[in-house]
């Protein structure tokens, strides 16, 4: 069974391209430290504060060891003080679906 943990941002608008640079560099990191990334989703029309992410792994497990991967990974600490300094997510979701399979 797999799960997909969709990350649900709220994010200052005014600073979407910060969070876009945020997002591009996870795209990287992610892989390395065992996580399957679907995808980073900006706002485009409509709502301009809330951004997604859909991150697949195996077991719950799986996510349980990223997490403790991404937070030792230098360019994964990097990109969380990034965030954290420049304040342009205000708050996050994480909410873990069950991948339907035939």
């Amino acid at each position: 069974m797999s799960l997909v943990c969709q990350i649900r941002y709220v994010i200052d608008p005014f600073q979407l391209a910060a969070f876009e640079t945020y997002a591009k560099k996870w795209l990287a990191i992610i892989p390395s430290c065992g996580g399957e990334c679907l995808g980073y989703f900006l706002p485009h029309e409509g709502t301009n504060n809330i951004a997604l992410a859909l991150l697949k792994f195996e077991t719950l497990a799986a996510y349980e060891a990223y997490r403790a991967r991404i937070r030792a990974d230098e360019a994964g600490a990097a990109n969380f003080r990034d965030a954290r300094d420049k304040r342009f997510i205000l708050s996050e979701e994480r909410t873990f679906l069950r991948v339907v399979e035939a």
